[in-house]
């Protein structure tokens, strides 16, 4: 199973031996505990939840969930095609799971940008700035005589960016056992230190 939940720690680049650029993700992942396993005689589907951190505060539910250690901080669920005989509760998960070369898919939060119009938000064109006009950024007519109201779904104004973003097709670059570090080509979603899932394609 290629699957651990970590944090983002930025960007850099990376050079080649010919002097090739490559941007590089740096992600701390892992290590990961094993603090479930759902099987589909028992739950009706395959899946191994895998818990990341410390939980600074745990409630008593979450002690009890997770007897194998430490509370962690996050949990994350991976859904398994396979057996999950080979996976055991309270196994530790590191950065080894993977090798150069592997691809694979972040998913985390992107970041939050606020309220924003239909120019940022939605790349709407803007209105002319000469002979009077006032309607320079404002997103003009939205609905019509019939049948009266706005239809669902109409792009408008609104709550941009904080959203779950997955970005496939990256590759691992380098794998870091001693410092449990991913280095994973291109961008990921989300802020330094935001929460993210690498999961093996």
């Amino acid at each position: 199973m290629k699957a651990l939940i970590g944090t983002k720690l930025g960007m850099t680049q990376l050079f080649d031996e010919n002097g090739n650029v490559a941007r590089v993700t740096l992600l701390q992942a892992g290590p990961c505990v094993i603090t479930q396993i759902k099987t589909t005689d028992k739950d009706g589907y395959s899946a191994v939840q895998l818990g990341f951190g410390k939980a600074k505060n745990p409630a008593k539910a979450q002690i009890g969930h997770q007897k194998n250690g430490e509370a962690s901080r996050v949990l994350r669920e991976v859904r398994l095609d396979a057996n999950t005989e080979d996976l055991k509760p309270g196994a530790s998960l590191d950065v080894t799971v993977f090798e150069a070369g592997d691809a694979v898919q972040v998913t985390a939060t992107s970041k939050g940008k606020g309220f924003a119009g239909t120019v940022k938000r939605h790349n709407f064109t803007t209105g002319p700035k000469t002979h009077g006009s006032h309607n320079y950024r404002q997103h003009g007519s939205i609905g019509s005589g019939y049948p009266e109201h706005v239809f669902k779904g109409l792009r408008m104004a609104g709550h941009m960016g904080h959203e779950q973003v997955t970005v496939k097709g990256l590759k691992v670059v380098i794998v870091d056992p001693k410092l449990g570090v991913l280095a994973v080509s291109g961008a990921v979603p989300g802020p330094k230190r935001g929460i993210v899932m690498v999961k093996g394609i």
